[in-house]
């Protein structure tokens, strides 16, 4: 029976092992006061130590415990043997130190306490902290690396987004402002074109004319401004208006300059203000482009001289306006401002065009449709005295014919050609396109630099990973160690009883 209660291992778990030792009167309860004592003497104690590799190694960066105190007493038994004297004593100091602390440590057993207290301490708070921190870099680094792949995903989204804008301003990005300003000078040549191509929709002008004629008896003309574009192309603003070709045409001049500069509207108030001296000298007011001060000019029975206003001042003489280029009116034949400009160019004209085009867009696909259900009896009598105009298209011309209007509004309507327009409408809107881009590459270069500082800092984690593995390492094989010293201890004081200690997990 002995024999098998010798044979029984003594299972003890780790977090509870102080209180074992102390149950077991194995222990002071009052060990830690005598620790206090130990450590002051052991700090005074390594002050002094003599030139040995081994000895550098267990005072470095370690706890110093009663284990490390009996190997220090061992080498410096070879160390001191000099001073020893003939009843095996040492004189040396270093050994009296070091002989007096292994001794306070095996006073009630205060070395096993402390080393079980160690043993605790890390497995419960050291290991599990060092653990902490090393999945905290681990996870650092897979988050830092995930947003610097979002980050780079994102720049490279961003100027793929600006590319894909500038082609479809129609330019290459490398210089955005004067490749905005270069297209609107190919803008004139382009609207001729179409001017040119809108001569080819007489046919759909005949049959949308006479199907409303046959159906609704409209006999007013329909679609005014392509039926003169398809007669005159791109004719200017003032021959749609008046009927009459100009035989002056000065276009506008685009402004470049910012709205805050003084335009060609100027004002010149000559000497006003200055020249009201006692000599009573005519203060001028010269008025340009027509400015209407609101003054009526018309003679009045008080004042029969043209041009001149009686202020009813007896001590100054009347002040004289003079009027140079008065009233709005163009000469006969001059086309002015946005009379200059031609049909496409002018916005007005240009919208009623393509409202017009739109409109036998939408008659001609309506159309097509009908005729596609025509098949019934009612439709071919209702189509019987119809025009020929209209009798004779079949579904593939007015295809054609759809298609040919449709490549006109496609080529007025598209995201490039509106952009044009508005660039030519405002000189400012190009710094507005162009500021807007501009955004788009810096908020990309932004990212660039913020997954810059991403990797940086993911290397960093690194570099704390790569600190933490072997604190983690080193803690786990003095843990071991530990576990083993004290499990042989307690294993002797139980008859060489196996001893494990449980819940050591490192």
């Amino acid at each position: 029976m002995e024999q098998n209660i010798q044979n029984l291992p003594i299972d003890i778990q780790t977090s509870k092992l102080l209180d074992w030792l102390l149950d077991r009167r194995h222990c002071n309860v009052k060990w830690q006061s005598a620790v206090k004592v130990i450590r002051e003497k052991i700090n005074a104690a390594i002050q002094d130590m003599p030139e040995n590799e081994e000895i550098k190694q267990l005072l470095s960066g370690s706890y110093i415990h009663y284990f490390h105190c009996l190997r220090i007493v061992e080498i410096l038994k070879g160390t001191e043997a000099s001073s020893k004297n003939i009843f095996g004593r040492y004189s040396s100091q270093r050994m009296k130190d070091w002989q007096e602390i292994v001794s306070l440590y095996e006073a009630d057993n205060v070395y096993l306490v402390e080393v079980a207290s160690l043993l605790s301490r890390n497995v419960s708070y050291e290991g599990p902290a060092l653990r902490k921190q090393l999945a905290k870099a681990q996870q650092l680094q897979q988050e830092l690396s995930r947003r610097e792949v979002e980050c780079q995903s994102s720049a490279a989204g961003l100027r793929e987004r600006y590319y894909t804008a500038c082609k479809q301003y129609g330019i290459n990005g490398e210089n955005v402002p004067r490749e905005l300003q270069a297209l609107v000078k190919d803008l004139p040549a382009v609207l001729e074109d179409v001017g040119r191509d809108a001569a080819k929709l007489e046919e759909q002008i005949q049959l949308y004319a006479a199907f409303t004629n046959f159906v609704c008896n409209w006999s007013e003309p329909v679609l005014p401004m392509l039926t003169f574009a398809q007669k005159k192309g791109n004719a200017t603003f003032y021959e749609w208006k008046t009927g009459k070709v100009p035989s002056v045409v000065e276009r506008p001049i685009v402004e470049e300059a910012p709205p805050e500069q003084v335009t060609e509207d100027t004002i010149d108030w000559g000497d006003f203000g200055k020249g009201t001296d006692s000599a009573g000298e005519n203060a001028g007011i010269t008025v340009e482009d027509g400015i209407d001060w609101g003054i009526s000019l018309e003679p009045t029975s008080e004042d029969t001289s043209a041009g001149s206003i009686d202020w009813g001042d007896s001590e100054t003489a009347p002040i004289e306006i003079e009027i140079v280029d008065a009233g709005t009116n163009c000469p006969e034949g001059v086309a002015k401002g946005e009379d200059a400009l031609s049909i496409l160019e002018n916005s007005h004209s240009r919208s009623q065009f393509i409202d017009e085009l739109m409109e036998l867009e939408v008659f001609l696909t309506q159309r097509l449709t009908e005729m596609g259900e025509e098949a019934d009896v009612v439709a071919m009598s209702q189509f019987q005295l119809a025009p020929s105009v209209i009798q004779n298209q079949t579904c593939e011309h007015i295809r054609e014919m759809l298609t040919e209007v449709q490549d006109l509004l496609g080529r007025l309507t598209s995201l490039r050609m509106q952009h044009l327009f508005m660039i030519q409408a405002s000189p400012r809107y190009v710094e507005r396109v162009s500021e807007v881009l501009r955004q788009k590459l810096k908020q990309a270069d932004i990212l660039v630099q913020k997954a810059a500082t991403m990797a940086e800092k993911r290397q960093e984690a690194l570099q704390e990973q790569s600190r933490l593995e072997p604190r983690v390492d080193l803690l786990a094989g003095r843990t071991r160690e530990l576990q083993k010293l004290i499990e042989a201890d307690i294993s002797k004081r139980y008859h060489n009883r196996p001893v494990n200690l449980m819940g050591v997990n490192i």
